[in-house]
C-alpha cells in the first residue's frame, strides 16, 4: 500500500476515534468531578451531624466536669473505622478528654478555630461548639481520614477505565468501517491521478463509488480529464503539423543558405579578380611609367590601389562574418589570459613605436570555442589599441568581475570613447562612429564580436564617454 493511502486512512481513523472518544472522556471527567463534589459535601454533612449529636451528649459531662462520662461518649467512635482522633475542650480551651485515650497531646490542635468543617491534607476536621441553654460549655473536635473517598475513587477509576476501553474498541471497529466508505472513493481518485501523471494517459477515468459530494467530485475530475485529453489530442495534432512545417521551412532555409553561400563565394571570387587586376595594373603603372607621371598622378594611382585593397579586405570580412553563423562550436575550458596576452604581443610587435600600458590579470578563464573567443579578444583589444592611438599615455585593461553570481569580462581603454546616444549603432554592420580618415577599419569587427557572443549564449554591451575612453563588456553561457 502506498504511503499516501496509509496517511489518509490514518487521518480518518484518528478523526473518527477522537470524535467518538472525546464525548466519553468528557462525560467521565464530568462524572468524576460531580462525584467528588457530592461526596465531599455528603461527608461534611455526615461529620457535622455526628459532631452535633456528640456535642449534645457531652453537655452534662462538661457542665459537671465528669471526664469519665465524656470519655464514654467519645468512645462510641470506635465503631467508625475512618475516625482518626477526637477530643473535647472545656470553656477555657483546655483539653478535657481525648479519643483515643492514649493519644499524645500533639495529635490535637493547640488552638480552637471557628466552628465548621474543612479539608486539610489527607483528612477532614470539624470544630463544633458544646452549648447548654445558650451557654457555651466547650468545643468538640473530630478528625476523619479520607480512606472512604480513596476507595470510592479507585472504584470510579476502574469503572472509567472499563468504559474508555470498551468505547475505544467500539470506536475503532466503527471507525474502520466508516473510514473505508469515506477513503475508498478519494483513494480511487488519487490512484487515477497518479496513473495519469506517470503514464500521461488522459483516457483514464476514476470510478464513481458514491452518490454524495465525493461522487460529484469524481464526476468533475473525470470531466477535467476528458477536457485535458481533448486538448492533448489537439496539441499533438498541432505539434505534428508544426513539426512538418518546421521541416519544410528548414529544408527551404538550408537550400537558400547553400545557394546564398554559393552566391557569396561566387561574388567574392568575381569581385576579387577585377580588384586584383585594378591593384596589379595600378602598381605596374607606378613601376613602369613612373617617369611619365607627375606626383599628382602617382597619388591618384596610390588612392586607387588603396581603395582596391580596402574593398578586398571588406569582402573578406563579410565572408568571415557569414561563416560564423555556420561554424560548429567546440566548447572547452580555455585560458583567456593567455589569449589576451598573445593578442597584445602581436599588437606590440606590429607597432613597436607605440607605448601602451596593458593590464592583463592571471587566471581569467571561460568555457567556449577557443578560436572564436580569440577573434572576440582580437577585435576588442584591436579596437582599444586603435582608439588610444592619440593618447600619449595609453592604457588598456582586460579583466573579469562577478555580477549576480555570473562572470562578466571587460576590455577598458582611455581612448577617444563615444557618445552613449549612439551606443545602439556600435554592433551593426558598417556602422561607424568615427570616420575612416580618423581611424581605419571596415565597420564589421564589433558585429563579428556580437555574433560570436550570441552563439555562446551570452550578451555584449558597451559604455563610453567622448574623450574619456570606453569599456566593452561580454558574458558567456555558464555551465556548458
Amino acid at each position: 500500500m502506498v504511503p499516501g493511502r496509509r496517511s489518509l486512512r490514518r487521518k480518518l481513523m484518528a478523526v473518527l476515534m477522537m470524535t467518538s472518544l472525546m464525548p466519553v472522556l468528557l462525560t467521565c471527567a464530568v462524572f468524576i468531578v460531580y462525584e467528588v463534589t457530592t461526596f465531599r459535601r455528603t461527608m461534611v454533612e455526615s461529620l457535622s451531624t455526628r459532631a452535633a449529636i456528640l456535642a449534645a451528649n457531652c453537655t452534662a459531662s462538661l457542665a459537671f466536669e465528669n471526664r469519665d462520662d465524656a470519655a464514654e461518649v467519645l468512645g462510641a467512635l470506635r465503631n467508625d473505622t475512618h475516625m482518626e482522633v477526637a477530643c473535647l475542650y472545656d470553656r477555657e480551651g483546655r483539653l478535657f478528654v481525648a479519643y483515643p485515650v492514649d493519644s499524645p497531646p500533639a495529635a490535637f490542635p493547640r488552638t480552637i478555630r471557628d466552628e465548621g468543617a474543612r479539608f486539610a491534607g489527607s483528612h477532614v476536621e470539624i470544630f463544633a461548639p458544646v452549648v447548654q441553654n445558650g451557654r457555651p460549655l466547650g468545643t468538640l473536635y473530630l478528625e476523619s481520614n479520607l480512606q472512604e473517598m480513596a476507595e470510592r475513587f479507585r472504584l470510579y477509576g476502574i469503572i472509567v477505565l472499563v468504559v474508555i476501553t470498551a468505547s475505544t474498541v467500539l470506536a475503532y471497529v466503527l471507525a474502520r468501517s466508516f473510514q473505508g466508505r469515506i477513503s475508498r472513493p478519494i483513494l480511487a481518485i488519487v490512484e487515477t491521478a497518479r496513473s495519469v501523471s506517470e503514464k500521461r494517459d488522459y483516457s483514464a477515468r476514476a470510478p464513481r463509488l458514491s452518490d454524495d459530494e465525493i461522487g460529484v467530485l469524481v464526476d468533475g475530475f473525470n470531466q477535467m480529464l476528458a477536457q485535458i485529453q481533448e486538448r492533448d489530442e489537439w496539441l499533438s495534432k498541432l505539434n505534428l503539423e508544426l513539426e512538418q512545417r518546421v521541416r519544410e521551412r528548414t529544408t527551404r532555409l538550408e537550400t537558400a543558405n547553400r545557394e546564398l553561400e554559393a552566391f557569396s563565394y561566387s561574388v567574392a571570387h568575381d569581385l576579387r579578380a577585377p580588384l586584383r587586376s585594378i591593384d596589379g595594373f595600378s602598381q605596374a603603372l607606378l613601376e613602369d611609367c613612373a617617369d611619365k607621371l607627375d606626383e599628382e598622378g602617382k597619388a591618384y594611382l596610390g588612392n586607387v590601389r588603396e581603395s582596391a585593397q580596402q574593398m578586398a579586405q571588406l569582402i573578406d570580412d563579410l565572408l568571415g562574418l557569414s561563416r560564423l553563423s555556420r561554424a560548429e562550436l567546440s566548447r572547452s575550458r580555455i585560458d583567456l589570459t593567455d589569449i589576451a596576452r598573445a593578442v597584445v604581443a602581436r599588437l606590440q610587435r606590429d607597432h613597436p613605436d607605440r607605448m601602451v600600458e596593458f593590464v592583463v590579470p592571471e587566471g581569467v578563464a571561460a568555457v567556449g570555442d577557443e578560436r572564436l573567443l580569440g577573434i572576440v579578444l582580437e577585435n576588442l583589444l584591436g579596437n582599444a589599441w586603435k582608439f588610444t592611438s592619440k593618447r600619449s599615455q595609453a592604457r588598456i585593461e582586460f579583466g573579469q568581475r562577478c555580477e549576480d553570481g555570473h562572470s562578466v569580462y571587460f576590455i577598458r581603454d582611455n581612448g577617444d570613447g563615444f557618445d552613449m546616444a549612439y551606443v545602439r549603432k556600435l554592433f551593426g554592420v558598417f556602422q561607424r562612429l568615427h570616420s575612416a580618415s580618423e581611424f581605419e577599419g571596415t565597420g564589421i569587427g564589433l558585429a563579428t564580436v556580437q555574433r560570436i557572443i550570441h552563439r555562446h549564449g551570452g550578451r555584449v554591451w558597451a559604455e563610453g564617454e567622448v574623450d574619456r575612453g570606453a569599456t566593452f563588456y561580454f558574458t558567456l553561457e555558464e555551465g556548458t
